[in-house]
């Protein structure tokens, strides 16, 4: 009796043991998942503001020597209307802009979207 009691115990004590190591390996599994998305985030946000920040500066200093262009060209008929066009141009095209990339930002995907689904998953699967 004594026998069939002790290997019970045993048996019970290495399911627990396994059970734990595959929890373990489970949250493992799933923070190195969310990890190389957090690099992956970080490595496109990076890589994204240093393209648009060279583009804005080449885009913004082409507009200002354009703008001097059309000033320079118009300085003895009409440069008051000519300014004036050119700061609305100036003006409508940074507004329409700021919106376009304010909803680009609103379009983003959730961060850390393939960990929450997988972390989804084990729930489900556990439950």
């Amino acid at each position: 009796m004594a026998d069939i009691s002790n290997s019970t115990q045993e048996g019970l004590l290495n399911s627990l043991k396994k059970l734990a190591g595959t929890l373990i390996a489970i949250v493992n599994t799933r923070l190195e998942l969310l990890s190389t998305d957090l690099e992956e985030g970080r490595e496109r946000l990076i890589s994204l503001l240093a393209t648009i920040f060279v583009a804005l500066f080449c885009l913004c200093f082409g507009l200002v020597l354009l703008a001097i262009l059309i000033v320079v060209l118009f300085w003895d008929t009409h440069r008051m209307l000519v300014l004036m066009i050119l700061t609305g141009l100036f003006l409508g095209a940074g507004t329409v802009l700021g919106i376009m990339a304010l909803n680009a930002l609103k379009a983003m995907p959730r961060m850390f979207a393939a960990s929450l689904t997988e972390l989804s998953k084990d729930q489900q699967e556990i439950l």
